[in-house]
């Protein structure tokens, strides 16, 4: 896969930047631009785009619906439908700016229009950031359950501009920072000022966030081995974003991993020997910003059958990321029903 380059930048403007990026890969003005974006976005952040990044003064505008109902197929299609009627030709580019559903549909979307055009990053979610505009995994949900339809395809840029998050609300910032803490988890890093210092900077943590990432894609671009481990907390967060969404619950991802996490902690110290004080701190330090769903007996057994649609599923178990220790991930680790049962009833 070709590699994607990052701007980010913490003295200026990363879009102004970027400007100069797309007047180098469009010298003579003839590559047709086309803004991917949603409802939120295009009131937010657009104005601010289009200001700083005269180079995309002419671009085609296509809105997408929020949230996850814009990784549906049938959006999809009319998404297509419309670069058709455009026509937009091999030589267009795709710009997805939004959050992580736009990153994952609009990359979608230039990895099959035309066997694959170049598109464009430009996260506005802190989310998005540090996890979804990273790493060139593209994705639609399908029949209800997350990310089953997808490609491995890099942007040609990503460009990550903090002034965005200015405009989130706490909740979508939370979101973010439960990624953000994924990732310190996975590493070890800044853990025990994570836990106990209420000013911890999470939006300081993008960039070692973003090189952490590509770090491990860069070693395992197709997801068959060391990659899996950024899946930590996301074979529960998955089938939990699914079941809410069933039940009409409004939860962000972020949120869903930040619980998918906390059953992961849990039996990590039954299955791996992580050292329950972990398990204990991270649990005190997610009770004090969200409210743990508690789940009946009927309701695992709904969100078991949604874990068994997931990638990760294999021969009747839940392959999942634990942790020895902060920082010593273990991946493929075979749990059961009944220790799904367990985890969700106890954690």
């Amino acid at each position: 896969m070709k590699k994607t380059q990052i701007i980010l930048n913490t003295r200026k403007s990363s879009l102004k930047s970027l400007d100069l990026k797309l007047r180098q890969i469009n010298p003579e003005g003839e590559r047709r631009f086309f803004i991917l974006t949603d409802e939120n976005v295009l009131e937010h952040c657009l104005p601010t785009l289009i200001y700083n990044v005269p180079e995309l003064e002419s671009s085609d505008f296509l809105e997408l619906p929020v949230g996850e109902a814009c990784k549906d197929l049938a959006i999809i299609h009319e998404v297509w439908g419309s670069l058709l009627e455009s026509g937009a030709d091999r030589d267009a580019v795709i710009v997805n700016l939004g959050g992580g559903c736009v990153c994952d549909a609009g990359g979608f979307i230039a990895a099959t229009f035309k066997r694959g055009i170049d598109f464009v990053n430009i996260p506005t979610s802190l989310t998005a950031m540090v996890d979804a505009a990273i790493g060139g995994k593209t994705a639609i949900n399908f029949d209800n359950s997350k990310n089953q339809i997808g490609a491995f395809y890099n942007p040609l840029l990503t460009c990550v501009e903090p002034a965005f998050l200015q405009t989130l609300p706490q909740k979508e910032l939370r979101s973010g920072e439960y990624e953000i803490m994924k990732t310190l988890l996975l590493t070890g890093s800044h853990l025990e000022s994570a836990f106990s210092d209420p000013s911890f900077s999470y939006i300081g943590c993008i960039q070692e966030c973003i090189d952490f990432k590509l770090s491990v894609v860069a070693s395992d671009p197709l997801d068959k081995g060391l990659r899996k481990i950024l899946n930590f907390g996301h074979t529960f967060g998955h089938a939990l974003e699914a079941y809410n969404l069933s039940h009409k619950v409004e939860s962000s991802h972020g949120e869903c991993v930040a619980v998918g996490m906390l059953y992961a902690l849990y039996l990590s110290t039954k299955k791996v020997g992580l050292d329950a004080s972990s398990y204990r701190q991270y649990k005190s330090w997610l009770s004090n910003r969200m409210a743990v769903p508690r789940l009946s007996l009927k309701d695992i057994e709904e969100l078991l059958g949604y874990m068994r649609h997931d990638k990760k599923h294999h021969d009747g178990e839940h392959l999942c990321v634990l942790l020895q220790e902060p920082g010593v991930p273990m991946i493929d680790v075979p749990v059961s029903d009944n220790e799904v049962r367990d985890a969700v009833l106890s954690a």
